[in-house]
């Protein structure tokens, strides 16, 4: 791939012919700090044992997605300003797909996937190692209707247009690097802006929500907002909870 705005922003980007998990591999990559500096990019696109957030697993047709993993070295030092990392990264790429898809509504279900019109584009895991964290995305770019997973899925091609991966990688670089280093410098997601440009994007908050927690629960109502420690609010009748972690699906009123 033609990268070269890429490697302007990157400290360093090495590219796979085919690799299982552009997160596992960075992994084992990053323990070498001076080799693997921070803003290192590991990318394929051809990845054939991707993970999602809860160990889920997943692949893509060779070609038609991007899987691309990130180290990111200059961290917050306050743990609950860390946690807003994924939405950091959910934010940067919400900006990166909507600068090529300008004639469509794109926004982040919380935590961090993509949307495309309601449909998901990418997803993001995040993981911390030693003193480092990685930010994996899969963007599915040339995927076609008929190779896309479920039928809440989408790509640039299905929508007819042809993803810039250079573009696309450049821009996200730029926007997650300004937001952690904000976020560093500010300590916190509300002083640095964080947390109201994740609110703005957020196309979860108003809506009906079911939320799977830990242990089989579910909770179900309507997202309100999000708290100044990344949390979703979600009110159930006259109780808020503000939830950490759960899978989040966005659902009509009738259905709840």
């Amino acid at each position: 791939m033609d990268l070269q705005r890429t490697r302007e922003i990157a400290s360093r980007v090495e590219e796979l012919d085919e690799v299982g998990s552009t997160n596992a591999a960075l992994r084992v990559l990053a323990t070498d700090a001076d080799g693997w500096p921070h803003l290192s990019v590991l990318l394929t696109e051809n990845q054939t044992a991707g993970r999602g957030r809860l160990d889920r697993t997943w692949s893509a047709p060779a070609g038609s997605a991007l899987a691309a993993s990130v180290v990111l070295r200059r961290l917050p030092d306050d743990a609950s300003a860390r946690g807003w990392i994924p939405l950091a990264a959910g934010l940067a790429m919400v900006e990166a797909v909507a600068a090529q898809l300008p004639d469509h509504a794109v926004s982040v279900k919380w935590p961090n996937d993509v949307l495309v019109d309601g449909r998901k584009i990418c997803g993001i895991l995040a993981e911390g190692t030693g003193e480092a964290v990685i930010v994996g995305s899969g963007v599915n770019t040339a995927m076609t209707e008929a190779e896309l997973p479920v039928p809440t899925a989408i790509s640039f091609a299905a929508l007819g247009s042809t993803a810039h991966v250079d573009r696309l990688l450049a821009t996200y670089l730029e926007q997650l690097s300004a937001s952690i280093e904000a976020l560093a410098e500010a300590g916190d997601a509300v002083s640095s802006g964080l947390h109201a440009a994740v609110v703005d994007r957020c196309a979860t908050i108003g809506l009906d929500v079911r939320v799977s927690l830990p242990g089989d629960r579910f909770l179900e109502g309507r997202a309100e907002t999000i708290d100044e420690d990344g949390r979703l609010v979600v009110r159930a009748g006259d109780e808020t909870h503000a939830v950490s972690a759960g899978d989040v699906v966005h659902v009509r009123p009738a259905q709840l």
